[in-house]
This record gives C-alpha cells, sequence and structure tokens, in this order.
C-alpha cells in the first residue's frame, strides 16, 4: 500500500513538471484543476511570499555592470532601427522603412523608457543618465531625447508605475480591461460592437485612450494632493479617451483641460514626430517629405499594434485573477497577486525578448518591479520553480494564444477568475486613502465589487 501510494505521488510530481516546462496555460496547470480554487487554500501563502522576497534580494545583489552593458546593448538595436528607418522614409511607403520605425517607437518604450523609469538601473548607472530620477522627465527636451511618445512620462509613471503595479486587478487599476470595456456598454445600452471597437483600438489605443487616461491619473493625483475635491459626478475609476476628455469637461466632470492634453501630451510627440522630423526632407523634395510623413503615419499605427499585442495581453484572460481588496506591497499576497493576475510569453534570448519588448517577462516584472531587463531573464526560471514547489499557478503561453484570450475578454466572451475575497491573507489587507476618503470600508469595497461582478 505504501508503496503504491509512493509511486502514484512521484508520477503526480512529474507530471506537475511537466506543465511547468511547457508553460501551460493557467486554466491547464496542475494547481487550477483542483476543484473551484481549492489551491489557494492548500498554499502556505508567507512561506510563498518569503521564498520571492529572498530571490528578489538575491537578485538586486547581483546586478552590476554587466546589467549596464546589456542596457546598452539593447540602445544600440534601438538606435539601429532609428538609423535604418530615418535613413529610408524619403522612399515610397516600404516595408523596410515601416518596421524599422516602429521598432524604434516600440523598443524605446517598453523597454527602454520602462525600466529606466521603474529605477531598474538607479543601483548600476553611476552617471545617472538612465535614472527614474530624471530619465524623460522634467523637460520637453528630456522627453525628446530619452522616449518621445503619445504619453506624458509623468503621467505615465502615476498611472503604471503607481497605480497599475500596486493595485493589480483590483477595481482601481486603470488598466483592469474587464473594467474599462464596461464604459462601452453603458454609451451603447448594451448593444455595443465590441469585436469592432477591439479591432480599431488595436491600432489607435496609445492616442486615442492611453495618453488621455494616463494624463487623466496624473490629474486626479494632483488634485488628491492638493486636498482638491473631484468634479461633482465623475468616477475616477473611469478610463478616460480623447472623445470623453471633452464630452466631460464640457460637462464640467472632467479634470483635464483638452486644450492642455493637446499641447502638453500628445501634441508635441505629434509635431515632432510627423512634422519636424520629416522637414528637412522638404528641403530636397516635397515627394521625399510626404513618403516620410506616410511611412511615419503607417509605422505609427503598426507600433500601437505591436504594443497593443505584448502589453494589453499581459492582465487578461479567463485563467487570471482579479481582486477586491487592496494588499500591502511587497506583502506575501502582493507577490501572490503578481503571478496569478499575470502572464509570460515564450522567453529567453535577447532577439525573442527584444521583439516582446520584454513584457514577456510580465510576471517576474510585476513581482520585483525595479530590476533591470537582465535580472528578468536569470529570474524567470527561478520563480517558475517556486511557483511550482508551492502549487501556485504560472501562465505562461505564446503571445497570439493571449491576445485571442484577451480579445474575449474584451468582447465579453469571457470574463476574468474572481479570487475568493474569504481566501485572502487578512494581514495583508488594506484600504487606499483615495477609498477611505471615498467612504469606503474593506468589507464595502469587497461587496461592490462581488455586486459587480454577478450582475455581470
Amino acid at each position: 500500500g505504501a508503496a503504491v501510494v509512493g509511486e502514484r505521488r512521484r508520477r503526480q510530481r512529474r507530471q506537475r513538471q511537466v506543465v511547468a516546462r511547457r508553460g501551460r496555460g493557467g486554466e491547464a496547470s496542475a494547481s487550477m484543476r483542483l476543484p473551484k480554487d481549492m489551491w489557494i487554500a492548500q498554499l502556505d501563502v508567507a512561506g510563498f511570499g518569503r521564498e520571492v522576497r529572498e530571490l528578489g534580494q538575491r537578485l538586486e545583489k547581483e546586478q552590476g555592470q554587466a546589467d549596464q552593458d546589456h542596457l546598452h546593448k539593447l540602445l544600440f538595436w534601438s538606435d539601429m532601427c532609428a538609423v535604418v528607418g530615418v535613413a529610408t522614409m524619403w522612399m515610397a511607403p516600404n516595408p523596410v522603412s515601416v518596421v524599422a520605425l516602429s521598432l524604434w517607437t516600440h523598443s524605446r518604450w517598453t523597454m527602454i523608457g520602462h525600466h529606466c523609469c521603474h529605477g531598474g538601473y538607479n543601483r548600476t548607472d553611476e552617471t545617472g543618465r538612465y535614472s527614474s530620477r530624471g530619465f524623460a522627465v522634467g523637460s520637453l527636451w528630456r522627453r525628446s531625447v530619452d522616449w518621445l511618445d503619445w504619453m506624458l512620462p509623468e503621467a505615465w509613471s502615476v498611472e503604471h508605475n503607481n497605480l497599475h503595479h500596486y493595485r493589480l486587478g483590483e477595481r482601481s487599476d486603470p488598466d483592469l480591461i474587464e473594467q474599462n470595456v464596461e464604459v462601452w456598454d453603458k454609451i451603447a445600452g448594451g448593444k455595443a460592437p465590441k469585436d469592432v471597437l477591439t479591432i480599431l483600438l488595436m491600432f489607435i489605443w496609445k492616442w486615442y485612450y492611453y495618453a488621455p487616461n494616463t494624463y487623466k491619473e496624473l490629474k486626479v493625483a494632483e488634485y488628491r494632493k492638493a486636498g482638491r475635491a473631484l468634479p461633482e459626478g465623475m468616477d475616477p475609476h473611469t478610463a478616460a479617451t480623447l472623445l470623453n476628455t471633452f464630452t466631460s469637461w464640457i460637462k464640467g466632470t472632467g479634470v483635464v483641460d483638452p486644450w492642455e492634453l493637446i499641447t502638453k501630451v500628445v501634441g508635441p510627440y505629434f509635431l515632432l514626430h510627423f512634422v519636424v522630423l520629416p522637414l528637412p526632407l522638404a528641403l530636397l523634395s516635397p515627394d521625399f517629405f510626404w513618403n516620410a510623413v506616410t511611412n511615419l503615419v503607417i509605422a505609427d499605427v503598426l507600433s500601437n499594434f505591436h504594443d497593443f499585442v505584448v502589453i494589453a495581453t499581459n492582465h487578461a484572460g479567463e485563467d487570471l485573477y482579479r481582486f477586491e481588496r487592496g494588499c500591502k506591497p511587497k506583502s506575501p499576497t502582493f507577490y501572490l497577486r503578481a503571478v496569478t493576475s499575470s502572464a509570460n510569453f515564450a522567453t529567453g534570448g535577447d532577439l525573442n525578448d527584444f521583439m516582446h519588448g520584454w513584457l514577456n517577462y510580465q510576471i517576474e516584472h510585476h513581482v520585483w518591479p525595479d530590476l533591470s531587463m537582465l535580472s528578468y531573464q536569470k529570474a524567470q526560471p527561478q520563480l517558475q520553480a517556486i511557483c511550482e514547489r508551492y502549487g501556485v499557478p504560472y501562465v505562461q503561453e505564446d503571445v497570439f494564444t493571449r491576445l485571442r484570450k484577451t480579445y474575449d475578454i474584451f468582447t465579453s466572451r469571457a470574463s476574468m477568475r474572481r479570487y475568493p475575497d474569504e481566501l485572502e491573507r487578512e494581514e495583508d489587507m488594506m484600504l487606499w486613502a483615495d477609498d477611505r476618503e471615498a467612504g469606503a470600508t474593506p468589507r464595502r469595497a469587497a461587496a461592490e465589487v462581488t455586486r459587480v461582478a454577478v450582475a455581470a
């Protein structure tokens, strides 16, 4: 009897190891096959959090010149994309110029701007050039030289570095797709053409949604810091778009002046990228100038799509969790949420990771937001091993499978998993200050999310 039981357990362990090596989706992992989230009840959350924290500390101590050299290697790749794209954009629209220009824009955000603004090189960059305290912020010059895109870097840091990372999967996570698309049904009375809207959004989302929404979050933060009340009737959790920025301002329920959004946020990128950059070609030939503009516009559309595929897909899918209450940063629950509400793509190799914008290490990045890109490559197999040992679902699939699952969330064909609130580790729970100011209590906040989930 004991021998049979021992053999069965060894066979089960081997099966779980195969699942981990294949990087299967969350719904296929051994942990997720347990009846109705029972893996959570069996989890040693404190032990899991302790091992993850200790791994992060080791990775941090190991950072050094190799990380800085790796950053400069990727900077060189990004710069080469810029050189090829700018040098050939005078030609009639062509794939070489378009792809090179698109990858230039893509890499400056997803790899360079993203990790520098998170402080991934604060410990290793002695010059301060790639420090979060100065990279792309403080002036239009620094934005233009370091990372020029539709979004204002200071606004992106508030929305992404603070709100998204520390409220991942909560109602106050500004990037919670399932919640953000609810506005479509509100506008269209439950009859929104979600397939059409989702496909259209893939190609315009940075200037239509992300730039206005990140700037809205910056303005909301400024209101709260100054002790000012938000306009009556404004729901700070409603996603901002280019359209509703205008309509809400007209109604008196907005915090963003549309003219300010244009002149300070999207306007500089539009003017510098699509007008100033190709303008010298006009001295040679009007055809050269318009060819360059056309190549730049097509590249921007492609960059929007590329970024959507590797960014929007990181935290959406029926195998990922969303949560009812806030948790303390760097607590065991914080680490658990970073894993179970994120998905990785295929990892390994600088070229593969470059094309994924290093967003294929999204789990590791959310666990330790301020590490270098090289550190994430080192961390991935070690963190996956910890998750396997504790029975925590570690979701890793190819980017196109994740795109399909994200598309199903956008179009309401599928829903995110709800983490059972009664199984939360209470000592890790907290109520964010802005929710407290709004009169919420931890249980009221949980009850509201549950009510919305049931209604949906």
